[in-house]
């Protein structure tokens, strides 16, 4: 492998589990409806048992905001709300995990202690996630090698987030407790491609089970990347495979571009910035940035701070449109609440900041040729909460990479979320009783027919691979194993494509949303065997979305003699056209009334009784 593309990664796959919520008996459903009661809460960070704050909760703190929180009467309880205590964990969960488990060759735990994980970004209304650690030490082989599984967990998945404020987040309750399986691998992976194939097949793992949500965002994969000399990174949210292998590369890309501005600096042998700031705004009196005449209408500041030895770095790419610059606009946002920052090494008369201030703004922060500036256009109190952040950021630069959590965005780029959370966010649950794990009982679980297998299994019975992939990870496939057993007489491919196909077929051809029922297919399928109706009324049939009974005396094959007036009435009505041409007028005219091929045999036996 080039060194240039050298890297360390490991994954974190949460998938989310169907039935009821973890520690309680709410229905594990989404909703988009109105809430029934709407709840505030304000957040704080404490100390844990070893007598520290966690940094990632001490930091979230600094940003003063509050909560509001969406409830359900219907569908959420106490449990959510962080007034009640939590029940025994979910059996039909635990019995998932265990399933999983076993497939990846994992270390059953022999006591489940339930722990709790601060999170105090809002997403819990109790500021800790509760989460169980099940088994350990397992692998999985992928065509890159093996990957060593580090652990699989059990635990509640966190608010849905409604809307973002300033100074306030709204959530939703319908997700929270929702219970989700962690399956974590060490950081065996050595390429953006060995990536997603690992999570496609634990993602396939988790889908073979009877239990496994679906649709989008029911599986999320957090990755962890590192180059040598660079630090391990978390990349928390993505919810596409095909986003994967850009988020690791572009990852990989970033801590190669501050691992070079490290070296710059060290060139330069740059000492650590203190923070002076200095209020720039009366070099804005005249000035035509709208952003910056109207804040300081509204009794607002442009603050400065010079950052000697920065000149050209701030403007470094680090990812596709995301420079150092970016870096430390990141770390403003989330710290201080601000909207951006103005820096030196870009292009300020965008903004309509003249080439006059900006060497105004240089001679006031006594900023020489290799120097660097921020400014930030706030709040006083806002604006210098902000260049703390940047300074402190602009300092860690001199570290290389720093240790942090970021968001996956859609284009496999990240922006920085929080730093890296350490060893003091967890705790024991003292709330739910820790649960013995007996071999008995996980023997007893039964490990499923894996998506890999069934593919295998439908391409034996006569289904191409992309029909047998579709089947296989279809919520349906039981129904359509009992299909095929019931319907002998009809090939299992044939039956694959109407019962996954028609509906989108007749959607396109027609338009027509149709719901059919497992029994409207059902008697569809023992019509057709019996011979019954035909095969070119299959369609016809679904798309009067109908149930089936009810219509399918009006689609019943013609007997052979009635069969063989029509096409003599037709033979005759049409006397001297081209055998081809006729063929297709009684095909046209007799189209699910009898099978095609008696069609064209009576027609030409009644073209021959002519001739």
């Amino acid at each position: 492998m080039n060194n240039s593309e050298e890297l360390m990664c490991g994954i974190e796959i949460h998938a989310q589990l169907e039935g009821t919520k973890l520690f309680c008996n709410c229905k594990t459903r989404i909703r988009d409806d109105p809430a029934h009661v709407v709840v505030k809460r304000f957040m704080r960070a404490t100390a844990g048992e070893l007598g520290d704050i966690d940094p990632a909760a001490a930091k979230e703190i600094e940003k003063g905001k509050y909560n509001l929180y969406q409830s359900y009467q219907d569908s959420t309880c106490l449990i959510e709300l962080d007034e009640a205590p939590p029940q025994q964990l979910s059996i039909t969960a635990l019995t998932t995990g265990i399933q999983v488990a076993k497939v990846l060759n994992m270390k059953f735990v022999d006591q489940i202690q339930i722990m709790r994980k601060t999170i105090v970004d809002g997403s819990t209304t109790s500021g800790f996630q509760r989460t169980a650690l099940l088994a350990t030490k397992g692998h999985l082989k992928t065509s890159a090698g093996e990957v060593r599984i580090k652990a699989i967990c059990i635990e509640e998945d966190a608010c849905k987030i409604i809307k973002q404020e300033k100074d306030h987040t709204t959530y939703s309750l319908d997700r929270l407790g929702i219970p989700l399986l962690e399956i974590a691998t060490e950081a065996d992976i050595t390429s953006a491609e060995q990536c997603a194939e690992t999570a496609e097949r634990i993602g396939l793992i988790v889908k073979s089970t009877d239990t496994a949500k679906r649709g989008l965002g029911t599986i999320r994969q957090d990755v962890n990347v590192s180059i040598p000399g660079g630090e391990r990174v978390e990349i928390k949210g993505a919810q596409d495979l095909a986003t994967l292998p850009l988020l690791v590369r572009f990852e990989a890309q970033r801590q190669r571009g501050l691992l070079a501005i490290k070296d710059e600096l060290k060139k330069k042998e740059n000492a650590e910035l203190k923070p002076f700031f200095v209020d720039v705004s009366t070099e804005f009196s005249d000035t035509q940035c709208k952003m910056i005449h109207d804040l300081l209408a509204n009794k607002g500041i442009v603050l400065g701070v010079k950052l000697s030895h920065f000149a050209g770095i701030l403007g470094k790419e680090l990812q596709p449109n995301k420079r150092f610059g970016t870096e430390l606009s990141d770390y403003a946002k989330t710290y201080a609440g601000v909207g951006g920052i103005f820096h030196s090494d870009e292009e300020l008369s965008k903004y309509g900041i003249s080439t006059q201030e900006v060497e105004c703004v240089k001679n006031t922060l006594f900023c020489e040729s290799n120097d660097g500036f921020v400014l930030v256009a706030a709040g006083k109190e806002k604006a210098n909460h902000a260049l703390h952040t940047v300074v402190e950021r602009a300092n860690n630069a001199l570290k290389g990479v720093v240790r942090e959590v970021r968001k996956a965005n859609l284009d496999g780029t990240t922006n920085f979320l929080r730093p890296l959370p350490g060893a003091a966010r967890m705790y024991p649950e003292t709330d739910v009783p820790p649960i013995t794990l007996t071999k008995k009982f996980c023997d007893s679980v039964a490990i499923p027919e894996l998506i890999e297998a069934r593919v295998k299994r439908y391409e034996t019975q006569g289904l191409s691979n992309d029909l047998a992939m579709l089947a296989a990870k279809h919520e349906e496939w039981k129904n359509f194993d009992k299909l095929v057993e019931l319907h002998s007489r009809l090939k299992p491919a044939y039956l694959a494509e109407i019962y996954f196909g028609a509906a989108i077929s007749i959607r396109r051809q027609f338009n027509i949303e149709i719901q059919p029922t497992f029994q409207d297919f059902n008697t569809l399928f023992a019509a057709l065997s019996a011979q019954n109706i035909s095969k070119e009324s299959v369609l016809e049939i679904l798309k009067e979305n109908t149930p089936v009974a009810e219509i399918l005396s009006k689609y019943a094959l013609l007997s052979d003699v009635a069969l063989e007036q029509e096409i003599k009435k037709i033979a005759e009505q049409h006397e001297g056209i081209a055998y081809n041409a006729l063929i297709g007028i009684a095909m046209k005219e007799l189209r699910g009334k009898a099978a095609g091929q008696k069609i064209a045999e009576m027609v030409k036996k009644a073209t021959e009784k002519l001739m």
